[in-house]
C-alpha cells in the first residue's frame, strides 16, 4: 500500500491565520468605547462650538465604533480574512495574498467544481487550515492522465495551472490510485467501501482537492478525500473534526492584483 507523505519540495498552504482575529478587533472596539466614554464626561467650556476638535473626535469615534461591530460581525459569522503562506496555488494565489473568505456560503448550497476553498484537512496541520481548488464532487469519475485532469470522461481545460501534474491518477476499485498505487487507509482519507455508491465514482460527503501548482502541492492524491463535516473517517487523523471553513472568492490585496477569485 501507498503510504502518506509529502511530496518533495511541497509547502503546505496555511491560511488559517487571519489579518485581524476577532479578539483583536473586540479589543479594538473596547478602546475606541473608552475613549469615547471619556470625551463623552468631558466637561464643555460655555461658547465651545459643537464643530470644535472634541465633538468632531466624538463623531469620528461613533463611526469608528459601528464600523468595528459590522466588522466583528461579519468576520465572526460570515466573512474571515486569510493570507497565503506559500506557493501551492500558485498562479493563481501567490505568497502574501490576502483573500476573503465566505464562511456562510456552504450552508445553502453545496461546493461546487472550480471553487477555492480553505478547508481542515485529513492530516496533521497543527490545526491549520488548508487551501485547494475543488476538482471533484461526490459521483464524479476523475482521473489523471498524461497530465490532463479527466472528469466524468471530459478532459477539463485548466488554464489556471502552474504545470500539469506530473503523475497518473484514478479513482476505481473504492480507492486513489496514484501512480498505480493505491493510497492507504491507515495514512489517507479513503472510506470503507460500505459507504461508496460505485467502486469509480467519488463517495456522497468526500471531495477531491487539487492545488493549481499541482505538482508542488499537498493535496488529495497523497492525503485522499476532504470532507465538509462530520469527522475524518479514516486516514491520520481518523475521529478527528472535518470541515470547509469556506469559498475563497475575493483576492484584496494587494491591490494591484485584487480581482474576484473564478
Amino acid at each position: 500500500m501507498r503510504k502518506w507523505a509529502r511530496p518533495r519540495g511541497s509547502k503546505r498552504k496555511r491560511p488559517s491565520a487571519s489579518i485581524l482575529q476577532p479578539i483583536q478587533l473586540f479589543g479594538l472596539i473596547c478602546v475606541f468605547a473608552l475613549v469615547r466614554i471619556a470625551l463623552s464626561f468631558r466637561r464643555i467650556p460655555a461658547g465651545e462650538s459643537k464643530t470644535s476638535s472634541n465633538a468632531v473626535a466624538r463623531e469620528y469615534l461613533d463611526a469608528f465604533i459601528v464600523a468595528g461591530l459590522v466588522a466583528l460581525f461579519l468576520i465572526t459569522f460570515v466573512v474571515r480574512t486569510f493570507y497565503i503562506p506559500s506557493g501551492s496555488m500558485e498562479p493563481t494565489l501567490q505568497v502574501h495574498d490576502v483573500l476573503l473568505v465566505n464562511e456562510f456560503e456552504y450552508r445553502f448550497h453545496p461546493p461546487q467544481h472550480d471553487d477555492i476553498i480553505v478547508f481542515q484537512p485529513p492530516v496533521d496541520s497543527g490545526g491549520t487550515d488548508f487551501i485547494k481548488r475543488l476538482i471533484g464532487v461526490p459521483g464524479d469519475t476523475l482521473a489523471v492522465h498524461h497530465g490532463t485532469v479527466i472528469r466524468d470522461g471530459v478532459a477539463l481545460k485548466e488554464p489556471y495551472i502552474k504545470d500539469r501534474p506530473a503523475y497518473e491518477m484514478v479513482v476505481k476499485n473504492y480507492d486513489i490510485y496514484v501512480d498505480g498505487t493505491p493510497l492507504d487507509p491507515q495514512s489517507a482519507n479513503i472510506p470503507p467501501r460500505s459507504m461508496w455508491k460505485a467502486p469509480d465514482r467519488i463517495p456522497p460527503g468526500f471531495y477531491f482537492m487539487m492545488g493549481d501548482n499541482r505538482n508542488n502541492s499537498d493535496d488529495s492524491h497523497y492525503w485522499g478525500f476532504a470532507q465538509t463535516s462530520g469527522t475524518f473517517v479514516a486516514g491520520l487523523m481518523k475521529g478527528h473534526k472535518a470541515r470547509f471553513t469556506g469559498h475563497a472568492f475575493v483576492l484584496f490585496w494587494p491591490l494591484n492584483r485584487a480581482r474576484i477569485l473564478q
